[in-house]
């Protein structure tokens, strides 16, 4: 079903998120026909171009992105319009009254109306607040929904003050607090391949896993962000949200209904359930390093430090790895390690299910591990790994697969997580946005990580290309476990 006919509007509309992944997903929505029948799109920032200056950028970006082409991009490029708007200025949002006005009467709308924070974070809680200062945010003609982009507050404190500050002016159901990661079909896949078959739910438990892996690796450094991510860190970047959003939908209960409130109550319950941290906790499971300078396939790089826009002390972590706890019945005693880095030797997230070896003497000497892969990217699919009997005289087992990729599909038309994100919300389906009770769960139990950061001392590092600092590794071979180094993304 397409979503009703409604106006998107795209604060920072000039920026890099909108021309690299708001655009082209909202172009390959309209030339699959999922979008309305009837929709505008309407960019505002504070750049000073005009609805044919806008249109000839976005039409060039486009072409030479997306390769498009035709009277599918000259119809959608008529559907672009631009506004240009001080976005700190309460007053100048009255711009946006009459021009919204028009657009609804001539695409039919009923008031509906799209807000994407395409933003600074800085502007996260004054956008909501000079929208309604203009009623831009009332209900009483067509529905209005607010898309916020990440980082949703700094700290717990911050994120507590941006929740008030936005509930102020729009009321939950209104808000969708965006987290891309959800948005990947193989994230979305791990509630059906859970609970859909009766293959898999019985062993999803402490009785039969023996630890899981959550990994999102990247192959390249802060490149032009080093200012952005300096006050940042791989913690706040990556772990805060994406990490354990992704750690919610691997150990969450299932839920009663398949519908937003209920699977988001169950992600909750999780969060809450994280077993809690200080620092006694965190001096044994916790390593933060920082990569050096380098080479990375016989291209020399520069440190961490070196980087433009980071200060030359800097102790920001570019690496993290965590051994965390779930203190609720199914998972009680199951370590789960999550890690993430710049410049590790292969670009990919997955998540790894180890199940427990065989009790039979015999068989568990050398037999392979049983091993589930979730690969949510870039290689979205599902690999299982178990053990079988070599050919020849004898027992002696070895590893196979049984490997499922979303690209060989016949019809391959999976959304790219922006696009099934914006649908979604243009439906007003906020199954895959994070609610603001997880939002702060997330936040309370990476507060004690935060406060360890600020107090330790000299952080680790490691090599551009490598796996990771040591001390990662013998924080996982503690317990007799090892990372799972994959050959290939």
């Amino acid at each position: 079903m397409k979503p009703a006919n409604n106006i998107i509007v795209i604060f920072g509309a000039s920026g890099d998120l909108t021309r690299r992944k708001l655009i082209p997903a909202l172009y390959h929505l309209y030339k699959n026909n999922q979008l309305p029948d009837k929709f505008a799109v309407l960019g505002a920032s504070r750049s000073e171009l005009d609805d044919v200056s806008f249109r000839d950028a976005m039409r060039q970006n486009l072409i030479d992105k997306e390769n498009a082409g035709g009277t599918t991009l000259d119809d959608f490029c008529t559907r672009l319009y631009y506004q240009s708007l001080n976005t700190a200025d309460r007053d100048d949002y009255g711009k946006l009254v009459p021009r919204l006005d028009a657009l609804h009467a001539e695409y039919q709308t009923g008031g509906n109306t799209l807000y994407y924070l395409s933003t600074p974070p800085s502007l996260y809680g004054i956008i909501p607040a000079c929208l309604a200062a203009h009623g831009l945010n009332s209900e009483n003609h067509g529905w209005k929904r607010l898309i916020v982009e990440k980082p949703f507050g700094y700290d717990a404190q911050t994120a507590r003050e941006l929740d008030a500050t936005i509930h102020h002016d729009f009321l939950e159901h209104q808000i969708y607090r965006i987290d891309h990661y959800l948005g990947k079909e193989t994230v979305q896949n791990l509630l059906v391949l859970r609970f859909s078959n009766g293959l898999f739910e019985p062993l999803w438990n402490r009785n039969y896993i023996d630890y899981v892996e959550i990994t999102a690796a990247e192959t390249i450094g802060v490149e032009n962000r080093g200012g952005y991510y300096d006050g940042s860190g791989a913690v706040r970047d990556m772990f805060q949200n994406h990490l354990l959003q992704i750690l919610a939908m691997v150990a969450m209960e299932p839920p009663a209904l398949i519908d937003a409130d209920s699977i988001r109550d169950e992600a909750a319950k999780i969060l809450h359930s994280l077993h809690p941290l200080d620092a006694e906790y965190l001096k044994n499971n916790l390593v933060l390093a920082q990569y050096g300078k380098g080479e990375i396939n016989g291209r020399a790089v520069p440190g961490y430090r070196q980087e433009k826009g980071v200060a030359p002390d800097s102790s920001t972590e570019t690496y993290m790895a965590l051994r965390l706890q779930i203190d609720n019945w199914r998972w009680s005693g199951v370590p789960f390690y999550i890690r993430t880095g710049k410049y590790l030797p292969l670009r990919f997230t997955e998540v790894v299910i180890h199940f427990k070896t065989t009790p039979h003497p015999v068989f568990n000497q050398r037999a392979p591990e049983n091993k589930l892969i979730l690969r949510i990217q870039p290689d979205e699919g599902i690999a299982m790994r178990f053990g079988l009997k070599k050919p020849g005289a004898g027992f002696e087992s070895e590893e196979v697969a049984m490997d499922f990729r979303y690209a060989d599909l016949a019809e391959n038309n999976v959304l790219t997580a922006y696009e099934r994100l914006l649908l979604d919300a243009m439906k007003g389906d906020a199954t895959l946005f994070a609610r603001t009770d997880a939002v702060h769960a997330c936040w309370k139990y990476v507060q004690p990580i935060l406060d360890y950061k600020a107090n330790r001392g000299a952080i680790a590092s490691y090599e551009p290309g490598s796996w990771g600092p040591v001390e990662a590794d013998k924080m996982i071979a503690r317990s007799g476990r090892v990372w799972r180094q994959p050959r290939k993304a």
